[in-house]
């Protein structure tokens, strides 16, 4: 696992990049349909996607989520203020912890774990994800990531020449900010993991009117305003959401966009974040509305679960609370939200990080729980188990990690290498010498490092409860 050094380290190299960027856009490209040499990987042809499954309200879902913005930063803006005329705010809509990265893996895997901070974790094949509940479905699918250097990159970062200044380099693309790549469950399937692309082949999606049904798309670490400010990523939209909006292969008239945010800047406020629903799906009289529901990251699971009657995920996409369905999906498909508004003053806490057991939680360690195996979500259907999931691991008592000397497994990197277009599997070893910047490296020799003291930690600690299934995951077993 990362030392405390190492954490320091990483944070003063964020710093200083995030210094180094001058606050002025400039296109990546000539337009968002254009192939540039800016992003390193060429187009790796067309999506294939089957036939179009009809939803109650949205026949296509497309997420673009910037980051790490106060919510009345977002709305000086004034082209924030014109997206907004041209669809629905979302006044109540928030993140559901702090830093990023778990706000990303809580909107693909409807929990975040545990997660307390943004380091390299790769949840196992026995935690579902939404890409489960679309294809049982044949609901198409796809994750754009700008920068991204080919299809299927499952790397901690990467770095490439600054197209800003045109001097040095930069770490334009973050796997953290990639939610469906975190999950072992998607990234060790071929098909799965290469439906990860980058912006060259979005622009040849576009093209070719073969964007699929559910999409992600993540900005770099400039235009998404994590290094920049409100202008910058503003500036950003106008360039390459603006034209696709007049699109008709990116926006039909049964297309749902949502813009948002993962997170607040300031962490000592309940993290609401600035949201817009777009696109053709909005009903005409709703556009340059304001709809007060209570919604959290959690309500984009729920509302693609009712919209194609999916099944669930059986975390927080079931949980009444913090799910509710899109009003105008709710009223579509008949689902009953609660009464949270942006008025109530009962709202829960979304800004509370560091304090919650899970897999991702050194110092409060727990395996993957099973599922609520009973919960009924908004699309009505079963929740999908994975065949490897222990139906009665429903609870566990947390243990700490740290104090034991043992590796966090969720943080070891399960080299799953993708560069040649086809799966090819290397020792962590290998996986911290093929790193792009050599950040995964030091997670992968920091990990590699400490499971040398594992047997020892785990024998001396045996009579703690809870510690075989800590020594099974050790060992590499799926628990």
């Amino acid at each position: 696992m990362l030392t405390s050094a190492t954490f320091a380290a990483l944070s003063l190299a964020a710093s200083a990049q995030a210094a180094a960027i001058a606050q002025s856009f400039a296109p990546p490209a000539t337009s968002p349909t254009t192939e540039t040499k800016n992003y390193t990987g060429a187009s790796n042809s067309t999506l294939s996607n089957g036939p179009v499954v009809k939803g109650a309200a949205f026949d296509r879902f497309i997420q673009i989520w910037l980051e790490n913005t106060d919510y009345a930063t977002a709305a000086s803006s004034p082209t924030f203020q014109n997206l907004t005329s041209r669809g629905m705010l979302m006044e109540s809509y928030y993140g559901v912890t702090h830093p990023s990265e778990p706000n990303y893996a809580a909107a693909a895997g409807g929990d975040f774990f545990g997660m307390a901070g943004d380091a390299f974790y790769a949840f196992p094949k026995n935690a579902s994800t939404i890409v489960d509940l679309l294809e049982a479905k044949n609901v198409s699918w796809a994750s754009y990531q700008e920068n991204m250097p080919y299809d299927g990159f499952t790397g901690f970062n990467y770095t490439e020449p600054n197209y800003l200044t045109g001097n040095g380099s930069y770490a334009y693309y973050v796997r953290k900010h990639n939610p469906t790549i975190l999950f072992d469950s998607v990234a060790s399937v071929p098909e799965r993991a290469l439906r990860h692309r980058n912006f060259n082949d979005f622009a040849a999606d576009v093209n070719a009117d073969t964007i699929p049904q559910w999409s992600f798309i993540t900005p770099n670490l400039v235009n998404d305003a994590h290094d920049t400010t409100i202008d910058f990523t503003s500036a950003w939209l106008e360039y390459f959401l603006y034209p696709l909006l007049e699109n008709p292969n990116f926006n039909t008239n049964r297309t749902l966009i949502l813009l948002t945010f993962d997170e607040t800047e300031t962490y000592t406020v309940n993290n609401n974040i600035y949201t817009i629903a777009l696109g053709g799906a909005v009903p005409t009289e709703l556009i340059g509305t304001t709809d007060s529901t209570y919604y959290t990251h959690y309500s984009s699971l729920s509302t693609v679960e009712a919209n194609w009657q999916l099944g669930s995920l059986g975390r927080q996409d079931t949980n009444k609370t913090v799910s509710n369905v899109y009003s105008f999906v709710a009223n579509a498909t008949g689902y009953k939200n609660n009464d949270l508004t942006s008025s109530s003053t009962d709202l829960p806490l979304t800004n509370i990080t560091g304090t919650i057991p899970g897999p991702a939680n050194s110092a409060y360690w727990t395996p993957i729980l099973a599922p609520n195996v009973s919960a009924v979500g908004a699309g009505g259907g079963p929740v999908h188990l994975d065949a490897s999931v222990d139906k009665s691991l429903t609870s566990y008592t947390p243990q700490n990690l740290t104090a034991l000397g043992v590796a966090n497994p969720e943080s070891t990197d399960p080299g799953y290498n993708y560069a040649a277009g086809t799966l090819s599997m290397v020792s962590s070893t290998a996986a911290a010498s093929s790193a792009a910047t050599g950040t995964t490296g030091a997670i992968a020799a920091a990990s590699a490092s400490a499971s040398g003291k594992t047997s020892a930690a785990v024998s001396q600690a045996s009579i703690a409860k809870g510690l075989v299934a800590l020594a099974a995951m050790a060992l590499g077993l799926v628990l």
